[in-house]
C-alpha cells in the first residue's frame, strides 16, 4: 500500500490517514518506528491511536521493552481506508460480482455506487470504461490472471471507439517477432468460464473475432476511430450468448450445431448428473431418453459412448453414419497390434 505523502507539519487529519495506511501494511510496528515515520513523537502517536480507537478501529497496545501496536479485527467494520490501485481493483470486483448470478446483485451495486460517490473523478473515469464488460455463466475470470491496467485500456478502446493493435499469442502457432500487430475494432470484453475475452469487429475479414486477453500483448499507441456496430449487427444480439456460440462451434445461436435424440439402457438419475446441458427424460427404471448436442457428429458420438450403456438412435440419420464410422475405427484400434 502507497504511503500518504506528508509535509513537514502534516495536519491532524492526514497524519492520522497516514498512521491508518501504515497500520494497514504491517502486523505489528513498534511505536518509536512508527513516530519515526509519521515524523512526531511517540506520545502524539499515542493520542492518534486514541483518536482511531474512537472512530471504531480495533487498534491493540503491544506489551513489551519496545511497545507498540496492531490493527486488529473488530466486531464491526470500521471505514476503510484504500490507495488508488486498490479502490479501481475493488470497483472491477464489484462491477464483475454485480452480473455473477450468485444472489449479490443487489448489495454490490450498492456497494459500488457508494464507493464511486467518494471515488475522485481521476478514478471514476478509469471505472467507467469498463462498462461494457458482460458475463457469461461464471462468477469470476481468475483461471487466466490478466493485468487490471490492460483490462481498463481495452475498457477505454471500447468507450472511445478506438482500433486495437495488439499481439498475439495463441499456443497452436509460434512467436513471430517480425509479425505486424493485429489490427481490430473492440466492441465488448466477456468474462466467461474463468477467463477474459475480447469481442471484435475485423474490417480485414469482415467478420467477429474472439480473443482471449490474457494472450494478447497491447501495442501503443491505439489505432484510428471508427465507427462502432450496432448490438443487432452481432449474430444473437448478445455478446454472451455469441460466445457461448462459438464455443460450442456454432456461428449464430447458443446452441449446438449438431444435436440428437436417442434412447439409453440406463436409468435417468445414472445419466443425468454427467449429461450436462443434455435434456434427460426418464422412460421407466432402466431406460431414459436423451436429448443432446456436440460440435460434430464424430464428437457426439464418442460423446455418447462413454456412457457406457446400448443405445437407439432416434434421430438424425447423421449420427448413425457418425457412430458406423466410430465403429469401424474402434474395430480398427481393438485389432491385432502391429509389429
Amino acid at each position: 500500500m502507497k504511503d500518504m505523502p506528508t509535509s513537514s507539519a502534516p495536519s491532524a487529519s492526514r497524519r492520522l490517514l497516514s498512521l491508518l495506511s501504515l497500520l494497514q501494511v504491517r502486523r505489528e510496528w513498534p511505536g518509536q518506528l512508527l513516530a519515526e515515520r509519521l515524523d512526531v513523537s511517540p506520545r502524539t502517536v499515542r493520542r492518534d491511536v486514541d483518536r482511531l480507537r474512537e472512530l471504531g478501529y480495533p487498534v491493540r497496545a503491544i506489551k513489551g521493552p519496545d511497545g507498540g501496536y496492531r490493527l486488529d479485527a473488530g466486531s464491526h467494520l470500521p471505514p476503510l481506508l484504500f490507495d488508488d490501485d486498490q479502490a479501481v481493483a475493488l470497483a472491477i470486483a464489484l462491477r464483475t460480482a454485480t452480473l455473477a448470478g450468485a444472489g449479490i446483485e443487489e448489495p454490490a451495486l450498492r456497494a459500488l455506487a457508494t464507493l464511486r460517490q467518494v471515488m475522485p473523478a481521476r478514478l471514476r473515469g478509469r471505472l467507467d470504461v469498463l462498462d461494457p464488460v458482460v458475463m457469461a455463466n461464471s462468477p469470476d475470470a481468475t483461471e487466466a490472471p490478466v493485468d487490471t491496467e490492460v483490462l481498463l485500456a481495452i475498457g477505454a478502446a471500447i468507450q472511445s471507439h478506438e482500433e486495437l493493435r495488439f499481439d498475439y499469442h495463441s499456443p497452436a502457432s509460434a512467436p513471430d517477432d517480425a509479425a505486424p500487430p493485429r489490427r481490430t475494432q473492440p466492441h465488448h470484453l466477456v468474462a466467461h468460464a474463468k477467463r477474459w475475452y475480447l469481442i471484435a469487429w475485423d474490417a480485414a475479414r469482415a467478420d467477429w473475432r474472439v480473443y482471449r486477453v490474457d494472450r494478447m500483448t497491447l501495442r501503443t499507441p491505439n489505432g484510428p476511430r471508427f465507427t462502432p456496430r450496432a448490438l443487432h449487427e452481432l449474430p444473437g444480439a448478445d455478446p454472451a450468448a455469441f460466445l457461448a456460440a462459438r464455443f460450442k462451434g456454432s456461428d449464430h445461436a447458443d446452441t449446438w450445431p449438431c444435436t440428437a435424440t436417442v434412447i439409453l439402457d440406463a436409468p435417468a438419475d445414472a445419466i443425468a448428473p454427467f449429461a450436462r446441458d443434455a435434456v434427460v427424460e426418464p422412460l421407466g427404471p432402466r431406460r431414459c431418453r436423451l436429448r443432446i448436442g456436440s460440435w460434430s457428429w464424430p464428437g457426439l458420438a464418442a460423446d455418447l459412448a462413454r456412457f457406457g450403456a446400448d443405445l437407439e438412435v432416434l434421430d438424425p440419420p447423421e449420427l448413425r453414419a457418425a457412430f458406423a464410422d466410430l465403429a469401424r475405427r474402434a474395430a480398427k484400434a481393438a485389432g491385432p497390434a502391429g509389429p
